[in-house]
C-alpha cells in the first residue's frame, strides 16, 4: 500500500473524528457553557497523555525551557477552542468547518510578524483569494453582524497563532512535550473560566459520553493529521482535508436538518484554492 493510500486512510480518521467532536459539542451545547466543555475535553486529554508518556517512559521530554512559548501558544489556543465550540452550536456545521480552512490562510498573513517570513506576492494572492472566499461564505450582513459568525471567524486566528507558536516549539521540544503542556495548561485555563462564576456543571447521563467523545475526537483529529503529513506532502493531504465539508454537510442535513448552502461550498473552493497556492509556493521554495 502506498503512502498516498496511507495518508488518505489518516485523513479519514480525522474527518470523522473532527466531525463527532462538532456533533458533540453541538449536544452539549445547551447543558454545558463553552469553558466547562474545554475543561472536560482537557481532563481527558491529560489522562490520555500521561498514559503514554508513562506506557513509553519519557518522563524525560518534559521541560521548562520555552514555558513563556507554551503559555501563548495555549492561551491562543484555549480562546479559539471556546469561540468554536460557541459558534458550533448556531451556525451550520458546513459553515464553520468552511471558515477553519481558513487558518492556513491567517498564518500566511501573520508569519511575517511572527517568523519574520516574507509576505510574498504569491502569498498575498493566496490571502486574497482566501479573503473572497470567506466573504462568500459568511455572507455578512455589515449592518447586523452575527456574533457567531464573528466567533466563528475568530476561532480560525487563535488557531493559526497556535500553529505558528507550534512551529516555533518543534524546533526545540518534542510532541509529547507540546502536547503535555497543551492538555494541563487548558485544563488549569478551564477551571479558572468555568469557576469564575463561582459554579461549575457536572456532565450528567448522556452528557458523560459526548464529554469523552470530545476529549478522545480533539486528540486522534490532530494525531491523524500529524501521521498523515509524515507520510504524505501537504500539497496532497490539504485538498484531503477538505473532504470534510461534504461529509459535514451531509450530517448537518439528516441530522439537524440543514440547508445545504452552495455559497458555502464555493466560498470553501476558493479558500482551498489559495491554500493549494500557498503550499505550492512554499513546496517551490523548499525545493530549491
Amino acid at each position: 500500500m502506498s503512502n498516498t493510500i496511507k495518508a488518505a486512510y489518516w485523513m479519514i480518521g480525522a474527518m470523522f473524528s473532527f466531525s463527532m467532536m462538532a456533533i458533540s459539542g453541538r449536544e452539549l451545547g445547551g447543558d454545558l457553557d463553552t469553558f466547562e466543555i474545554m475543561t472536560y475535553r482537557s481532563l481527558i486529554g491529560v489522562m490520555i497523555v500521561l498514559f503514554f508518556i508513562i506506557y513509553n517512559k519519557s518522563y524525560f521530554e518534559i521541560n521548562v525551557k520555552r514555558l513563556k512559548l507554551h503559555f501563548i501558544r495555549n492561551i491562543f489556543h484555549f480562546t479559539g477552542q471556546n469561540l468554536w465550540f460557541f459558534a458550533v452550536i448556531y451556525i451550520p456545521l458546513s459553515q464553520l468547518f468552511a471558515f477553519e480552512f481558513t487558518v492556513p490562510i491567517w498564518v500566511a498573513v501573520l508569519a511575517p510578524i511572527f517568523l519574520k517570513e516574507k509576505l510574498t506576492f504569491v502569498r498575498f494572492l493566496a490571502v486574497f483569494t482566501g479573503f473572497v472566499g470567506i466573504l462568500i461564505v459568511a455572507r455578512p450582513n455589515f449592518s447586523s453582524l452575527d456574533p457567531a459568525l464573528i466567533a466563528a471567524a475568530l476561532c480560525a486566528i487563535g488557531f493559526a497563532v497556535a500553529s505558528i507558536t507550534t512551529k516555533k516549539l518543534t524546533t526545540t521540544d518534542s510532541i509529547t512535550c507540546i502536547l503535555f503542556w497543551l492538555t494541563v495548561m487548558q485544563f488549569i485555563f478551564g477551571i479558572l473560566c468555568a469557576g469564575i462564576d463561582g459554579q461549575i456543571d457536572y456532565p450528567k447521563g448522556a452528557e458523560m459520553i459526548w464529554v469523552l467523545i470530545v476529549g478522545v475526537c480533539g486528540l486522534a483529529a490532530h494525531f491523524c493529521i500529524t501521521r498523515a503529513l509524515e507520510l504524505a506532502p501537504a500539497l496532497i493531504v490539504s485538498p484531503l482535508e477538505f473532504l470534510r465539508l461534504p461529509f459535514i454537510t451531509i450530517i448537518g442535513y439528516f441530522v439537524y436538518n440543514e440547508s445545504l448552502e452552495i455559497f458555502v461550498f464555493l466560498g470553501a473552493i476558493l479558500v482551498l484554492l489559495a491554500n493549494l497556492i500557498n503550499i505550492r509556493a512554499e513546496n517551490k521554495q523548499t525545493t530549491q
